[in-house]
């Protein structure tokens, strides 16, 4: 439930900045941020898996989903920053 609400928040903030975007740049925001949910609910998955694991494997599974999930935060990171050097070159 939290990772929904800071989705929410963060879909939120995008939109809000993607105001005076150029068309390219809020593409490239949108496949990021499209790109990062997909990995998100992978990790998600993986968490699911880890709760009916025991041991070992919980904790690969949980390590795993962890480092997903930064993932799909620098993934998005990349895609806001590609997103602003688009706009600056178009500004």
């Amino acid at each position: 439930m939290k990772k929904f609400a800071f989705a929410a928040a963060a879909t939120a903030i995008l939109a809000l900045s993607a105001c005076g975007q150029s068309k390219q740049a809020e593409a490239v925001e949108q496949a990021g941020e499209n790109q990062a949910e997909m990995i998100d609910n992978q990790a998600d998955n993986l968490m699911e898996q880890a709760d009916n694991a025991v041991g070992n494997q919980a904790d690969m599974l949980e390590n795993k989903a962890d480092n997903m999930s930064e993932k799909a935060d620098m993934v998005e990171e990349k895609a806001d920053a590609k997103a602003d050097a688009i706009d600056e070159k178009t500004n």
